[in-house]
């Protein structure tokens, strides 16, 4: 949509709406149509013209059918309502950033100071995205492989510290790797880059599903899997329904974890999948079981895991975002499904195991794993220990930003509640306390 044809919007006082504002929050298009029809006089037509969908698309849509998840169509619609992207869970829109005068003024050539551009043409975001599309991007194998190096550095800084600060370089990275992708015509290239920006846009929701935003992680999630199944990734769509799982897992959807995590299994043998990615996969059904609380399917599920990692070979041609599934995460993964059935006897010692055999620099993992280190012992009524040891899971969450891991802390509080006697969990609690406050 171009500057000159763009929509005003819709107005400043219902965009401030508390209704509003909730239906942002949850991607609810539905309501945000309603809304923009009933309290912004925008009917279907208008939403339509702005949003550059069919009026019947958004007839449908106000009706709650179908729902929209694809990013594209959530990115018009940001910028064909001016709805700003923190809204909708987006980064900022580049619409944000630009300053719009109340009045005309007269024109001022700014002059250059110390070799400066002038201000009036210091690159915005808009000029940004002009000057890339006049420059162009010449795909070559070298530009790939930055942009697979970089998403490498992302993960690792990812474990290290968090995805919070990291969120913003990655939305953005996505973005660059769809104008490249429009602008590719060879095959070749165009598969690579499929499957960066798949990646990327996995690794967005990731970012969101450990910042515990469910509903935007899972839209970035469907979108890594629209761009993986355009090249038909088979074992690419099975990682993304590996983390939808994982998730599902942490809303209390233990039957959708079940399935989707079978559904990646299914995907993944399409194309012959490696026994470490078959291992993974069977290890994400295991949680799925464990949140069930089906003791049987649990134990089943871990032996699967173990037949197929016993079966890697250092032949086996595995995509490197599974290459992280090694013995230690096998264990600790064991661990955390025996610790949701309940049996802190068995659980206890592979997390330990699994903790002592962990990188160091990994520090959100760690902290993961402290906490359901600690949950355990908890379990076996090892107070003052399970206290301990959660205090160091808190040391290690005041270094890294992982919301997942401190919402895991204060269950432990209110775990905690039982032993409200004990000076131990008095001042772990209050920890605990002060941290979430």
């Amino acid at each position: 949509m171009s500057e000159s044809t763009a929509s005003p919007g819709l107005p400043s006082r219902l965009l401030a709406d508390p209704e509003m504002i909730s239906a942002c929050a949850e991607r609810d298009f539905a309501r945000i149509f309603q809304l923009a029809k009933r309290k912004g006089g925008f009917h279907p037509s208008r939403i339509a013209r702005a949003c550059d969908l069919t009026p019947s698309r958004v007839g449908e849509v106000m009706q709650g059918k179908p729902k929209i998840t694809n990013m594209a169509v959530i990115e018009r619609i940001s910028d064909g309502l001016r709805i700003p992207g923190h809204m909708l869970g987006l980064a900022d829109r580049g619409w944000e950033r630009v300053a719009i005068p109340a009045r005309r003024q007269p024109t001022v050539v700014a002059q250059p100071v110390q070799g400066d551009l002038p201000v009036a043409v210091k690159p915005g975001s808009d000029l940004d995205d002009i000057l890339a599309i006049a420059a162009g991007t010449r795909v070559t194998p070298t530009v790939l492989r930055s942009l697979q190096a970089s998403i490498e550095d992302y993960w690792r800084r990812d474990d290290e510290h968090g995805g919070e600060a990291l969120r913003p370089a990655v939305i953005g990275q996505l973005k660059y790797v769809k104008g490249i992708l429009r602008d590719t015509a060879d095959p070749n290239f165009r598969r690579s880059l499929h499957g960066i920006a798949a990646e990327l846009a996995r690794l967005t929701g990731w970012t969101y599903f450990d910042a515990r935003q469910y509903s935007t992680a899972r839209g970035y999630f469907t979108e890594s899997l629209r761009l993986a199944r355009e090249i038909d990734d088979r074992p690419f769509i099975a990682n993304v329904l590996a983390c939808l799982s994982l998730q599902a897992t942490y809303q209390d959807k233990a039957q959708d974890a079940i399935t989707l995590a079978r559904a990646a299994q299914d995907s993944a043998r399409l194309d012959g999948g490696t026994p470490r990615l078959m291992a993974m996969l069977s290890m994400r059904e295991a949680f799925g079981h464990a949140s069930a609380h089906d003791r049987e399917a649990t134990h089943e599920a871990i032996g699967e895991a173990q037949q197929h990692f016993e079966r890697i070979a250092p032949t086996d041609d595995d995509p490197a975002w599974v290459q992280y599934f090694d013995q230690t995460k096998l264990t600790v993964d064991t661990g955390i499904a025996l610790g949701q059935l309940g049996d802190a006897r068995a659980a206890e010692p592979l997390i330990a195991e699994a903790l002592r055999a962990e990188p160091t620099t990994n520090l959100r993992g760690r902290a993961f794993h402290t906490f359901w280190l600690a949950r355990t012992q908890l379990q076996g009524r090892k107070v003052e220990l399970a206290c301990a040891t959660a205090g160091q899971a808190l040391d290690l969450v005041a270094i890294v930003e992982s919301p997942r891991v401190v919402a895991h802390l204060q269950e432990f509080r209110q775990s905690l509640r039982a032993y409200r006697h004990t000076p131990a969990a008095v001042e772990l609690g209050s920890r605990i306390t002060e941290l979430a406050g």
